[in-house]
């Protein structure tokens, strides 16, 4: 059996610090430049990063993390509103990343469970990620926790010299459920 802390232990998961805005954006930086995780070309900077965290703990939006060592991140997820418009109220967009030194550890998969638990508890009704149709991996990851393909938009981004499709997963809580109030459920502070 292993120590508390040891190398069999699962990743621990944890609502993030100010602190590790730097290993977020090492890790958002590290997508844009090589990979089609983001649809973005420019690295984000310190001041935008900032400006990204603010908005989120200014809505109560959660930051989740798994540390590889103290104040350093070996990934992240969060979520945000789907769409600026009332009706898509208890309807949110995920988000997951996982530093590429730190992959095929089992990290995406609690940061994806601890997201949608998360979520769940908040009253959330659907939860949506947005997955490059290239990455398998993400894909996968997100059918074996109960997502569904729901759709894809086909040339929705242009990255590296070729148009890129982007689907769309879901994850329906409580199916033809009506919300019980009309409280902002992405919000933590209500």
């Amino acid at each position: 059996m292993a120590e508390p802390g040891g190398v069999d232990d699962p990743p621990v998961v944890i609502h993030c610090r100010r602190e590790h805005l730097e290993s977020i954006r090492a890790i958002y930086n590290r997508e844009i430049l090589h990979t089609t995780a983001l649809y973005e070309y420019e690295p984000r900077s310190a001041e935008t990063m900032a400006a990204w965290w603010a908005a989120k703990q200014t809505a109560g939006l959660p930051v989740l993390g798994v540390e590889s060592e103290p104040g350093v991140l070996a990934g992240f997820a969060t979520w945000g509103p789907f769409r600026p418009f009332p009706a898509y109220l208890h309807t949110a967009e995920h988000s997951v990343y996982v530093a590429e030194s730190q992959r095929r550890q089992g990290i995406g998969r609690r940061l994806l469970s601890a997201i949608v638990a998360e979520a769940g508890s908040r009253g959330l009704h659907v939860l949506i990620g947005g997955i490059d149709a290239a990455n398998t991996a993400s894909i996968a990851l997100h059918s074996q926790l109960g997502f569904t393909h729901c759709g894809r938009v086909r040339e929705a981004g242009f990255k590296f010299g070729r148009w890129l499709d982007l689907d769309f997963w879901q994850l329906i809580f409580t199916p033809g459920a009506t919300p019980v109030a009309a409280q902002n459920p992405c919000d933590s502070r209500e």
